[in-house]
């Protein structure tokens, strides 16, 4: 199997980021929160807050939209061309998607693209509370190695170092820059 990352590997641009900002310009209530976001934003910057819990914080701007299922269709609907062209000629039916992203938000882009195996943060779509670890670094790989035990990657490709955990699993492992794809020095 071949597994990918989401954010800038498949998708140009960061969906979580996107998504905060197309709410931010169709859902006008949520601008009483910046206040907060601002602060949120700070506090992480200035390492006083750890990623899972600004995160956290940050997708607390859902509770602010009504129909959380309808806003993510409608940005996918503007956001679909921004997945990449390098993909679909390597889709194998067994493609698997290992993200820090929410599941609930990345799983429509998925399934356009015909990945049925996805797996994201687990981020109640209605609260924006995370409902297990953020799924980042080493903890990509233990969500995969729970849901294909034994098995093992034949391709990895991921935009990031940060990835460095999940790409010494596979057999062949390539860094995404933009469109193109090189080889992941180990």
């Amino acid at each position: 199997m071949n597994v990918f990352d989401f954010d800038n590997t498949l998708l140009r641009g960061d969906s979580s980021a996107r998504f905060f900002g197309y709410c931010l310009l169709h859902h006008p209530r949520m601008w009483r929160d910046i206040p907060g976001q601002v602060v949120n934003g700070l506090l992480f910057l200035l390492k006083r807050r750890d990623k899972r819990a600004f995160k956290q914080r940050m997708f607390h701007f859902l509770t602010l939209i009504g129909d959380v299922d309808r806003a993510v269709d409608a940005f996918w609907q503007r956001n679909l061309p921004r997945l990449k062209a390098w993909y679909p000629p390597l889709h194998r039916e067994d493609d698997v998607v290992v993200s820090a992203s929410p599941e609930f938000l990345i799983r429509p882009a998925c399934e356009h693209l015909g990945i049925r195996v996805m797996i994201g943060s687990p981020v109640d779509k209605r609260s924006g509370t995370f409902l297990g670890p953020n799924c980042q670094g080493r903890e990509k790989v233990t969500r995969f190695r729970a849901r294909f035990p034994g098995q093992g990657i034949d391709k990895f490709y991921s935009d990031s170092h940060a990835d460095d955990p999940l790409a010494a699993l596979a057999r062949e492992a390539f860094l995404v820059k933009g469109e193109r794809l090189m080889k992941w020095d180990r």
